[in-house]
């Protein structure tokens, strides 16, 4: 990645909230770097802090929620030093964001021209005719029918996938550099999930804007994403080009995510579950956060945090396992293939 053009890098982010019961730290130290033109996905289980990152980068908390360190540089320039004004200017015009339910992100009072011509207006500096025929070209280039009726309807009128759809023309409204799709398929049904996903693949390729597509979907992550980062617990715990992640998983959690994954090309009589829950904000852990359900934990995980460390290809991964402090042995099994983690040496490897 280092020859790429980073268009968007996250620095050691940390995102609090205040709550009845004290601060909550919902993300804790996230990093990661998007090249223009390509596509990270964010990925792990509800709860480990996917969604609060991509509402960070925007600064879009809600009022119990601040930003206690890090940076999040947009072409260089750190997002979290502008002011609000500046900001707004950047939202929704080199910066968009699908939402997850349309329905509620959508304004059930104004049809959905007016919603999308709010940003052409704001942006473009469009009048309301320019922005109304630019309203029916984008709602046609989504794949919407009969765009000059559709665009006149109120989001009660259309259904689901079209509502998505709405969703995604407003948020390339202005072009954006960079576009931040917050588990934009959950609510939809495989045949309309597959049609948005291509999409939106389409629609990168045609316009050269970089995507960051957050779910907690595996298959959709191999099917349009070109980097992963695994979450867990508020923090990166695995970061890796596609191909390293699927065929050279090296985290107990990410191989445990794909274990849990359906596959057609192996026997597969059941599915394996990872074992117990994410942890709670209120109660995070001394340790490694995975080691109540690693298979591979030792006393070292449990009583230390291991770094995010780079391999020699690049990728990261935090886990005491390839590090040379590790003094254990573990069997893990990966699509149903034993591998074997010994200790100490510098940068163990799972081997048969």
């Amino acid at each position: 990645m280092s020859s790429q053009e980073i268009i968007l890098e996250v620095n050691n982010l940390q995102t609090s909230f205040n709550t009845d019961a004290g601060e909550v730290r919902a993300v804790d130290g996230v990093s990661f770097k998007v090249p223009k033109g390509k596509t990270l996905g964010i990925v792990g289980e509800s709860g480990s802090g996917k969604s609060i990152t991509s509402l960070s980068i925007l600064r879009l908390l809600a009022k119990n929620g601040s930003i206690k360190g890090g940076e999040v540089l947009y072409k260089g320039q750190d997002l979290l030093k502008l002011t609000e004004a500046q900001m707004r200017k950047l939202r929704g015009n080199e910066i968009s964001m699908i939402f997850q339910e349309p329905m509620t992100s959508l304004n059930p009072v104004y049809t959905v021209g007016q919603q999308i011509g709010e940003a052409l207006k704001l942006h473009q500096n469009m009048s309301k005719k320019q922005a109304h025929d630019r309203s029916v070209e984008l709602l046609k280039l989504v794949g919407i029918p009969s765009p000059e009726k559709r665009v006149k309807n109120f989001p009660f009128e259309l259904s689901g996938g079209m509502r998505q759809r709405v969703m995604i023309a407003m948020s390339l409204a202005c072009d954006p550099e960079i576009l931040i799709a917050d588990e934009p398929t959950t609510a939809l049904d495989v045949t309309i999930q597959a049609q948005i996903l291509e999409l939106i693949k389409e629609l990168q390729d045609r316009l050269g804007m970089s995507v960051v597509f957050i779910t907690h979907d595996l298959g959709v992550v191999a099917e349009t994403c070109d980097y992963v980062a695994v979450m867990y617990a508020g923090q990166v715990v695995e970061y890796a080009d596609i191909r390293s992640l699927f065929h050279e998983p090296k985290l107990p959690y990410t191989i445990g995510l794909l274990n849990s994954l359906p596959r057609h090309d192996i026997d597969q009589e059941k599915l394996e579950p990872i074992e117990g829950n994410v942890p709670s904000p209120y109660n995070i852990p001394t340790g490694c956060r995975f080691a109540p359900r690693c298979p591979a934990a030792t006393d070292l995980c449990r009583a230390k945090m291991p770094a995010l460390e780079p391999d020699e290809k690049g990728n990261q991964v935090r886990c005491w396992i390839y590090s040379e402090e590790w003094d254990g042995e573990a069997e893990v099994e990966i699509y149903g293939e034993t591998r074997i983690a010994k200790g100490r040496g510098s940068k163990t490897v799972l081997s048969d």
